[in-house]
């Protein structure tokens, strides 16, 4: 089969893989299984940031991870789609439409199905879905194509997989495919590529997925051969991770393989397509699938019917087998050949192989799926149990799965336009499939996963000890809280969830008499472990310096390279009103702080706010010190700056280029 030439599928690995044909026995093997030639695919890796979790109680069901305050806004699609053209004569083109007031730059609004405004629209030429246009096709899967999207605003690339309805339909899936998807939204794990939101049109689904740039772990292996055993493991670990939190949610993947696991930037392990697989009949794994059995578990090519989580330890042996060792386990251009292998299940184990994961790939490879091992005897395992990171087990103690948590409970009636009674109903069936019991098991977990999942962006920052006294971060007395926001989440604060109490304890003085407080930070409307987990690769891959106060509290610091200084500010994550967030950014300046005690001079800091142009009154000197930063936020500022003449060597514009990466860093 001659297709060498088609785009292949490089983001979510998912359904037939082009350049990878299906007629094995006549197709030289590639690189990974052994043989002489690598894969007919000649794309190099995609350079793209990879993308972010989408917020949860943006009033648009699946908006931005963050967005400097005062973004431009993607303008909302009308309530109708394009006329089409007129049969006899193509129709002229139209006016381009009226501007839109200001808002978050990332924002998609969902269509509902049936809705005009789901249509596909035209953009220069090319389909556009909601903000985004559709680029080059990276492939053709299960239930249809993938494509790259960008958006028109910002060029933010994610990867947008389109379900065809009638495949679906065909496949007697269409009952429970918006279920299914909706709980892969909820999934929030830093080794699954994320599903931002699902976009309903009377032809398709589209999925606006994560994109990330570092390839497959397919390519990875075909270009530098076998992993050392340290990476292997890492990789290995990460993956088996992703693959028990789907697993604790009823979700089987079914179709694991090095094609199927991506990397990004930081050669971290993303694993795709999750959800969609499980979506199939028993019985049409071969027909539906990719068409490569080399990583199909023995009872699956005998046609024999099997639970699903036994399937994906098979492939995850194979997939660790093929780390260690580069090539694969099972492997012959002879198909028949090639299943006889599988289902006697006898391999070469190479002598350099460790003996501890020897006998963890035997486990795991055996013919027998209830001999074969299970995540639970992997995770013990002493080869695997090395450098283990526990945010990819969490656990918490303090949590009681007999106690029924409200807000998870409002979260999955918002999420299912359900009601509480439904809900509570799934909740005490004991279903463990039941779509509304999964949810809410989801939620729950994803807040245990991040409470664990900073360790995985504190590899850079000190252990222990402390650069900065914590009185350096207490409010000077007589400063009021901030108008537009609620007092800090502080996690050991008994009135965390309810500060609103707190605002209005003393009457406010009068605007005249109190100098303006400036406040540089980000608006978004993602949840705050969201929020921060994106705080924490920003901070990793600008090789910051941190130290955790709290779960929304950071004192961070960053090394001067031309002055040696070290330059500190706190970030702050307050709540706004119960949709909306702001991540405060705090100067720590020692000099000034030596001043507190003796003297009112007051802190200088900058707020990102409003929707409007800038008004700024400002004195000469502080104009200066804020135009480099003014060019590199697209937000406008609002205030006035008290009058402080800054000294050499300040610490303001130090500052202001610190916020100035991180909030680049975090837009991209």
């Amino acid at each position: 089969m001659a297709i060498e030439n088609t785009p292949p599928n490089s983001v979510t690995g998912g359904g037939y893989h082009p350049g990878r044909c299906m007629a094995i026995e006549n197709t030289p093997p590639n690189s990974v299984t052994g043989g002489g030639r690598p894969p007919g695919r000649c794309r190099p890796p995609g350079v793209c940031p990879a993308g972010v979790p989408a917020p949860e109680r943006c009033p648009h069901p699946a908006g931005p991870h963050l967005a400097a305050a005062g973004a431009a806004p993607a303008p909302r699609p009308s309530a109708a789609g394009p006329a089409p053209s007129a049969p006899s004569a193509p129709s002229a083109p139209s006016a381009p439409s009226a501007p839109r007031p200001a808002g978050p730059a990332l924002c998609i609004v969902v269509r509902r199905r049936g809705a005009n405004m789901a249509e596909k629209q035209k953009h220069d030429g090319r389909v556009k879905i909601g903000h985004y246009v559709l680029g080059d096709t990276l492939g053709v899967g299960t239930f249809g194509k993938v494509k790259i999207g960008e958006h028109q605003l910002t060029g933010h690339k994610v990867a947008v997989k389109i379900l065809n309805r009638q495949k679906i339909r065909s496949l007697d899936v269409v009952g429970k495919i918006k279920r299914e998807i909706q709980n892969l939204k909820l999934f929030r794990h830093p080794h699954i590529i994320k599903l931002y939101q699902v976009i309903s049109t009377p032809t398709d689904f589209f999925m606006v997925m994560e994109y990330v740039s570092g390839g497959e772990l397919f390519d990875y292996i075909c270009k530098h051969g076998r992993v050392e055993e340290a990476e292997a493991r890492r990789l290995f670990q990460q993956i088996l991770s992703a693959v028990d939190y789907c697993h604790r949610h009823m979700v089987v993947h079914r179709d694991l393989k090095p094609e199927n696991v991506l990397l990004d930037a930081h050669m971290n392990a993303k694993i795709a397509d999750f959800g969609l697989s499980n979506m199939m009949s028993d019985g049409e794994f071969l027909r539906t699938s990719c068409g490569s059995p080399n990583y199909a578990a023995p009872e699956v090519i005998s046609g024999r019917l099997y639970a699903g989580p036994e399937v994906d330890i098979w492939s995850c042996g194979v997939i660790l087998y093929a780390l260690l060792c580069g090539t694969l386990p099972f492997d012959d251009e002879h198909v028949p050949t090639l299943f006889k292998k599988i289902r006697g299940g006898v391999f070469y184990i190479p002598e350099y192989l460790n003996r501890s994961v020897a006998t963890l790939l035997m486990h795991m490879l055996q013919v027998d799926p209830l001999k074969r091992a299970t995540i639970k005897d992997i995770r013990e395992h002493e080869w695997f149990k090395e450098e283990l990171p526990s945010y990819l087990f969490p656990e918490d103690p303090s949590y009681d799965a007999t106690v029924i948590d409200d807000d998870a409970v409002r979260e999955v009636c918002e999420k299912f336009e359900c009601t509480e009674s439904e809900v509570m109903n799934s909740l005490y069936s004991g279903d463990p499939q039941d779509q509304l019991a999964v949810a809410y098991h989801l939620v729950i977990d994803n807040r245990r996963i991040m409470n664990q999942a900073s360790e995985f962006y504190l590899a850079s920052s000190p252990p222990t000890g402390s650069f900065m006294d914590d009185s350096t971060l207490h409010i000077p007395p007589g400063v009021k809280p901030h108008p537009e926001r609620m007092p800090p989440l502080i996690a050991d604060s008994p009135k965390a969830r309810c500060p609103l109490d707190a605002l209005n304890t003393t009457k406010p003085k009068p605007l005249t008499v109190k100098k303006a407080k400036w406040h540089l930070g980000i608006r978004s409307q993602s949840k705050p472990y969201d929020i921060m987990a994106e705080v924490y690769r920003a901070m990793k891959q600008l090789d910051f310096e941190w130290k955790v106060v709290n779960a929304y509290h950071l004192r961070v610091r960053r090394k001067n390279p031309v002055t040696g200084n070290y330059v500190k500010m706190s970030l702050q994550l307050y709540q706004v009103d119960n949709r909306s967030y702001l991540l405060d950014f705090k100067s720590i300046d020692d000099e000034v702080m030596e001043q507190r005690s003796g003297s009112s001079t007051p802190q200088r800091s900058c707020s990102a706010a409003g929707l409007h142009r800038p008004r700024l009154s400002i004195d000469a000197a502080a104009a200066t010190e804020c135009q480099s930063l003014m060019g590199s936020l697209s937000g406008s500022f609002v205030g006035s700056i008290p009058s402080v003449p800054p000294r050499l060597g300040s610490h303001t514009m130090d500052f202001f280029e610190m916020c100035a990466s991180l909030i680049m860093a975090l837009a991209r």
